[in-house]
């Protein structure tokens, strides 16, 4: 199968899009399909691999702003992951030619919307290149925080619901958000696998001695940005808890971008400070070094539609502690992760918890590697190619509506015979 997986993030960035797209993309790729991954690449044509887009990187951010340009190519399939630039102009090309499209949903853009000024910006251009007749005042209302600007989203997210034959949320809590602007487009729930642990130079002993931390000290871990969308003050509030307890604790933040100021106030208001080890992102091949030195990954975040650390952490044997209850439930299994309730008491009494109880560390270390274990590579890639399938065969069968069935695993599948939603070509 021909495959055209359009990203405005490019793969060398670490988070979480490119994660995602770099691992479906080598996945279909040794498994011998032909894919093609546009995505932002160096302006030099000489330095650029087949697919990237010319671009520039975008100051104070860790992106790059692409040419949204994609060139003609024979193609059965395009798979959308970003709405930017590169991202509509994936949808337009494959609306141009009539082409299915498949769309992976990874951000929450209304919950960003509140701590990215680029996120409206990028709704309002999404929203004009789509063919939304928005005016000044919808572009006003964009720009503003409050319910026009949710409505205004809302409304670019019906569109680019209606420009898509299936939609992958990558978990449960996304396709619940996803489904009222859904329409007639149907929904699959289909989480990135991650990899399996794999060897690192650093052993727990040698890390802890570099990063400054006694080997006995219980270390909780944190692996992400440590912006305000993520609720870094919520994850230090409930460290200071947890030190009550726990004296020797430490808290490292893995991928604390610039200067790490607001995060190192906070702390020392809340006198954690000298408890503290706040790095910046590191290659993904250095990430399990750090999974194997901590003894439990603190989650703070609700605004994630995944959230890869969680699997990544539990592959190695690390418990998770988290709040958002929209990600507790592991994919291919019917077992949960801890939660506890997003305030600093109950969340640092869990964090507690989970280092001093023999028997709950255990049960929970079991369940996450099983977990782990149980949604492979192998199967993600069964199902998505069952969905490929499905959209680029259909041609005379009615729409599907909403409510696909149940495939093995428990992932929402579309039906044989899917037809594609009603569109207006750009």
């Amino acid at each position: 199968m021909r495959i055209a997986h359009v990203s405005d993030s490019h793969l060398a960035n670490i988070e979480g899009v490119a994660t995602s797209v770099g691992t479906t993309v080598a996945l279909l790729r040794a498994a011998g399909h032909s894919v093609t991954l546009h995505a932002p690449g160096p302006v030099p044509r000489c330095r650029r691999r087949p697919g990237e887009l010319p671009s520039v990187p975008v100051p104070t951010r860790p992106y790059r702003l692409a040419l949204p340009r994609l060139p003609d190519a024979a193609v059965d399939v395009v798979h959308v992951h970003t709405t930017g630039p590169v991202g509509v102009a994936g949808l337009r090309y494959a609306a141009a030619r009539n082409l299915p499209v498949v769309f992976t949903w990874h951000t929450d853009l209304i919950a960003y919307a509140a701590h990215y000024p680029e996120v409206p910006i990028g709704a309002a251009y999404a929203g004009l290149r789509l063919g939304l007749r928005w005016g000044a005042r919808d572009l006003w209302a964009l720009a503003r925080p409050g319910a026009g600007r949710q409505a205004r989203l809302a409304e670019l997210g019906r569109c680019l619901l209606a420009h898509m034959d299936v939609l992958l949320a990558p978990s449960p809590k996304t396709a619940t958000a996803m489904a009222p602007m859904a329409g007639r487009t149907p929904i699959a729930v289909l989480p990135t696998p991650v990899a399996p642990p794999a060897p690192d130079a650093d052993d727990r002993r040698r890390l802890r001695a570099r990063l400054g931390i006694p080997a006995d000290a219980p270390v909780l871990l944190a692996v992400g940005r440590a912006s305000a969308e993520k609720d870094p003050e919520l994850l230090l509030a409930a460290f200071a808890r947890a030190r009550r307890a726990l004296p020797a604790a430490r808290l490292v933040l893995l991928g604390v971008r610039g200067s790490g100021r607001p995060l190192r106030r906070s702390a020392c208001r809340l006198g954690v400070a000298d408890a503290l080890h706040p790095l910046r992102p590191v290659p993904r091949d250095r990430v399990g070094a750090y999974y194997r030195v901590a003894d439990v990954l603190a989650f703070a975040s609700t605004t994630d539609t995944q959230g890869l650390v969680l699997a990544e952490a539990e592959a190695y044997g690390l418990p998770v502690a988290m709040v958002d209850g929209g990600l507790a439930g592991r994919p291919g299994t019917g077992t949960r992760r801890p939660l506890a309730a997003a305030t600093p008491d109950a969340f640092g009494t869990l964090l507690v918890r989970l280092l001093t109880d023999a028997d709950l560390r255990g049960r929970v270390v079991a369940e996450g590697r099983a977990g782990a274990a149980a949604w492979t590579g192998e199967r993600y890639l069964t199902e998505l190619l069952a969905i490929y399938t499905a959209v680029s065969g259909a041609s005379t069968a009615g729409p599907p509506g909403r409510g696909p069935a149940e495939g093995a695993t428990g992932v929402a599948r579309p039906r044989n015979g899917v037809t594609r939603p009603g569109r207006t070509s750009p």
